[in-house]
């Protein structure tokens, strides 16, 4: 397995495999990135300055993906972790955590000072491996991401 750079090539791949697991979870698709307008076209989102979404390729195949960019609507000091999904055959296999570092390493190279994430509250084993790299819980949500079904709040600083 690989972590990369997204390619165009990979819109729909990262997309089904982002889409896949809301259904799996029975997850709501309201509110969240499920219904994000730019799900299908994420490589071109991702050219935006500040920012960078690495994909998990498997035998060829994209099996799951993590991005940063600045938060929007926030201080420009806070990035934003976003879209962080695997399919279920690499989870458990360190690759979350691997690009996770990359995303963070990424982010301190263009002078973030903090990074921010949102989940939903049941998913409670991403929750963990955020703490375990240094995330903390906060009591609301930053910037206006638009994900009003996200209950858990986090930030890292990066300094």
């Amino acid at each position: 397995m690989i972590i990369r750079e997204i390619q165009q090539k990979d819109n729909a791949a990262i997309a089904k495999v982002i889409r896949d697991i809301f259904h799996e979870l029975d997850a709501p698709k309201v509110g969240t990135a499920y219904a994000d307008p730019i799900l299908d076209t994420l490589y071109e989102v991702y050219q935006e300055p500040r920012s960078a979404y690495y994909v998990v390729e498997n035998e060829g195949r994209v099996v799951g993906g993590c991005g940063v960019a600045p938060l929007e609507n926030g201080d420009v000091s806070v990035c934003e972790l976003q879209k962080m999904y695997f399919a279920p055959e690499i989870r458990g296999t360190g690759y979350a955590e691997k690009i996770i570092e990359k995303c963070l390493e990424f982010a301190k190279a263009q002078g973030f000072e903090i990074c921010y994430l949102e989940t939903l509250a049941f998913m409670t084993a991403a929750q963990k491996l955020y703490k375990r790299i240094g995330f903390e819980n906060i009591d609301g949500p930053l910037g206006n991401t638009g994900h009003n079904s996200c209950q858990v709040w986090m930030t890292k600083q990066l300094k």
